[in-house]
């Protein structure tokens, strides 16, 4: 008799543990408490080769060259170029890029002639460049980097990307105060480094930096630095900590942006979030 009366109960038992342990599951894990070592963009536990996405890597291996290309000619890292492009472009998801091979959301500017698309930015109806290809977007901004107020950065080496990172924003490149680290990250998360050491010509540095200076001057004549801001907006990205009720979704609709966005720009790989996780989101 006791062990007929003890099955029903075990079975029960077996019943409502399965449900509770289905529905646990669901819930974001704070990073102090799960098992598992967080990694990703933000991560308390950096993990550079682990939170790379595919559509990163894939993105990479097509732009790498013309950023070597840029690199051998002006003296900018490949590994900056890069990075600056996959935080801009959102791996080359974002409207500008698609709709107008626009990888780094420059301006039309007091001196543009080609075509144009408007998109809200600062106004309703700021005016970007259409480019006929990638490679002319890549080509421009390096254009956009000869200026008086980045002339300092080209005394730099090529392969001291933290250098460069840090002047970007001392230049005025980006408003967000953690902009530097995000370039760091990407190009240690992507090893962006090492397309620093693929110098293919054989300019001397000093021909190259006198060749770059001259560029500047010229520029200078021609375009006054008041026009900068005209020609490309400083980029503004929001740091977003996850909430125990935050999902992809929510902040998607918060932000304005699209659930795929956030997930190629942060390299997620599902739609699991984690409480204290950081996002970084181009605005």
């Amino acid at each position: 008799m006791k062990r007929n009366c003890f099955f029903p109960f075990l079975l029960l038992f077996m019943l409502v543990f399965g449900a509770c342990s289905s529905q646990r599951s669901k819930v974001l894990q704070s990073p102090s408490t799960s098992s598992k070592p967080r990694t990703g963009t933000f991560g308390s536990i950096p993990n550079r080769k682990g939170s790379v996405s595919t559509s990163g890597t894939d993105y990479i291996a097509r732009y790498k060259d013309i950023a070597i290309a840029e690199m051998n000619q002006f003296g900018i890292p490949a590994s900056i170029k890069l990075a600056q492009a996959l935080l801009e472009s959102g791996n080359g998801n974002s409207y500008l890029a698609k709709e107008a091979n626009n990888h780094f959301g420059i301006k039309c500017g007091g001196i543009w002639s080609g075509r144009s698309v408007s998109r809200p930015d600062d106004n309703p109806n700021d005016c970007f460049r259409v480019y006929d290809n990638p490679e002319q977007s890549f080509k421009d901004h390096s254009q956009f980097l000869l200026r008086k107020r980045y002339e300092k950065l080209f005394m730099l080496n090529k392969d001291d990307y933290r250098g460069w990172a840090k002047g970007l924003k001392e230049a005025g490149y980006a408003t967000n105060p953690r902009y530097p680290d995000l370039l760091i990250d990407l190009i240690e998360r992507y090893e962006l480094y090492q397309y620093d050491r693929a110098e293919r010509s054989y300019v001397a540095k000093e021909q190259r930096e006198v060749k770059v200076e001259e560029i500047i001057e010229e520029k200078a004549a021609v375009e006054p630095e008041a026009t900068t801001e005209e020609i490309k907006t400083a980029v503004a990205m929001v740091i977003h900590e996850v909430k125990a009720t935050d999902t992809l979704f929510s902040i998607s609709k918060r932000y304005n942006v699209s659930v795929e966005q956030l997930k190629q720009l942060n390299g997620l790989e599902s739609d699991n979030l984690s409480i204290g996780q950081l996002l970084v989101i181009t605005k």
